[in-house]
């Protein structure tokens, strides 16, 4: 009997909501936070981006974890981890308990893609991953859309620590939606046939690769970039650059964010449409990258009178790198599959918390106004920072020689 893809699908799609819903809820509650809890800038991105740093600590780990013991098994855990974390997170009152919370947190949903992704190389055709995966985003997508204007309107009702209770729940529903609802792949069953030290080989196979440094650089750069700018900065850049009062921020991170869920799923759709004419998922990747690089020169350099045009360009193209981890996973054997792409991802999240946690430590340059606004400069600079590190990436894509494969054994 065929096993339905909603079976497999779909769950995995609710962790991945609460994993984008959880990650970018800061740029909301920010201004409760820095009030409450007395924060600077640097203060602030330290504070979220605590995320990112555990989230990449876990991902050499996590390959090992979802090689052995399989996505089903080991997101089920995960979840109650992240679950555990909202919850400390609501709870906690002071700043080193909610960076403890923010880590735990980032643990506990450091498999929600990765994790989906090794089921996926399992489950679908190397063909359908690109459209399976670009669905997968677009439901995370909703959950930084449900970060939104819909956080900022539970606000009005409950406080900030109410909607890390609900985060909370959200991540216990997944967490049962996993083990309850995907079904076993006869592989996960299966004795382990590497010792734990073949495993780990294995992760040193994948970074002595020249097939994963081709592409590896920019899908990092271009992925920490996105995730620190509009999982956190673009909320304070509207307040304190456009002038916008709470509210217009809120929708305007709304207006954002539903242009990244479409471009997830339409650059899902046309880079597998595309991949039957010949037209390989780095070159479409890397295109996006390039437009959504224009968009932020032109919100750096203070386009207000179209001010939500660029946003949205960069919303669109920006989350496209998500199209390079199906392209590295075609270049190893399916047996590591799981350790490939954490290896990319330990790297992109790493970069995230340097490019959050960089971004505020380079506005604190720059003095604070009596209303607690951050000076435009600070914006402009910090986000040339990392803008410039992503087009050296795109020269080095570029400049590299094309490695081959390394399906062998």
């Amino acid at each position: 009997m065929v096993t339905p893809i909603y079976r497999i699908v779909l769950p995995f799609c609710l962790g991945y909501f609460l994993s984008y819903a959880v990650r970018n809820v800061n740029a909301i509650i920010a201004p409760d936070l820095a009030h409450e809890l007395t924060l600077s800038p640097s203060g602030l991105g330290l504070l979220t981006s605590a995320y990112f740093l555990a989230f990449a600590a876990f991902q050499l780990p996590l390959g090992v974890l979802l090689d052995r013991y399989g996505s089903r098994r080991v997101e089920a855990v995960l979840f109650l981890f992240a679950g555990a974390g909202c919850a400390m997170f609501a709870l906690g009152d002071s700043v080193g308990e909610l960076v403890v919370a923010r880590a735990l947190i980032g643990i506990g949903v450091s498999g929600a893609l990765m994790g989906a992704f090794r089921a996926y190389v399992q489950w679908f055709p190397a063909e359908r991953l690109s459209l399976v995966n670009g669905l997968t985003m677009t439901v995370g997508g909703l959950g930084a859309l449900a970060a939104t204007a819909p956080v900022e309107a539970l606000l009005q009702i409950t406080d900030w620590r109410g909607v890390l209770l609900l985060m909370a729940l959200i991540a216990l529903l997944a967490s049962a939606a996993v083990f309850f609802g995907v079904p076993r792949h006869p592989d996960d069953d299966k004795p382990a046939t590497e010792s734990l030290a073949q495993q780990c080989a294995g992760v040193v196979r994948v970074y002595r690769s020249p097939a994963f440094w081709r592409v590896a650089p920019l899908a990092v750069t271009s992925q920490a970039m996105f995730l620190a700018i509009q999982g956190l900065w673009a909320g304070p850049w509207f307040r304190d650059v456009a002038g916008f009062p709470r509210d217009a921020v809120a929708t305007h991170l709304f207006y954002i964010t539903v242009a990244m869920v479409a471009g997830f799923f339409s650059v899902g759709v046309v880079a597998e449409r595309l991949r039957r004419h010949g037209v390989s998922n780095v070159t479409v990747a890397t295109w996006c990258c390039v437009i959504a690089l224009v968009a932020l020169i032109l919100i750096m350099f203070g386009v207000t009178q179209l001010v939500t045009f660029p946003w949205l360009i960069f919303g669109f193209f920006g989350g496209a790198g998500f199209l390079f981890y199906a392209v590295l996973t075609e270049a190893f054997p399916d047996a590591l599959a799981g350790r490939v792409i954490t290896c990319a991802n330990v790297l992109t999240f790493a970069g995230a918390f340097t490019a959050q946690w960089g971004i505020g430590a380079v506005i604190d340059w720059w003095p604070v106004d009596g209303a607690g606004h951050y000076h435009p400069l600070g914006y402009q600079a910090g986000f040339g920072l990392f803008l410039g590190l992503t087009v050296l990436s795109v020269v080095w894509l570029l400049l590299a020689p094309t490695a081959k494969p390394t399906h062998s054994s």
